[in-house]
């Protein structure tokens, strides 16, 4: 288990290339982002897509559930929150994203519950609203 901390977007940027560079993160890594509406689920992912020379803007795909972006290596941005659990994820089609020469992050994963590969990433993400330090957990369950 690894924490971290960040106080600014630009940091949260840094945090996402540190773990790309030091190869915590690599293609065919599946991360599932944790964390309330605004945490910065969404900043980390701009940070690896910076860190991966994608040079599109990064936003929520909240309405159209995913996103595929290619840079030094794709990058696939999936949001579930508007999906109610497992059996909504199905017809998705999860499983194509899963590559193994991408980086695939899944907002709100907790609603594909029983349907992502064992080797998961998390990243749980906490805010301090007093003081706005973003507390990042990152853990494999296995």
């Amino acid at each position: 288990m690894q924490i971290e901390q960040t106080t600014t977007p630009e940091e949260t940027w840094a945090l996402a290339n540190k773990l790309l560079t030091n190869n915590t993160l690599s293609p065919g890594t599946v991360i599932a982002l944790h964390g309330d509406l605004g945490a910065g689920k969404t900043c980390f992912v701009q940070g690896l897509a910076i860190a991966l020379k994608i040079n599109e803007p990064i936003t929520s795909p909240t309405y159209t559930l995913v996103c595929t972006y290619q840079g030094t290596h794709p990058l696939y941005h999936l949001d579930l929150y508007r999906l109610s659990g497992p059996e909504e994820v199905l017809g998705l089609g999860l499983e194509e994203y899963f590559q193994p020469n991408a980086i695939i992050t899944i907002e709100w994963a907790e609603r594909a519950k029983g349907l992502l590969p064992a080797d998961l990433l998390h990243i749980d993400i906490k805010v301090d609203e007093e003081n706005g330090i973003r507390t990042f957990t990152i853990y494999k369950e296995n």
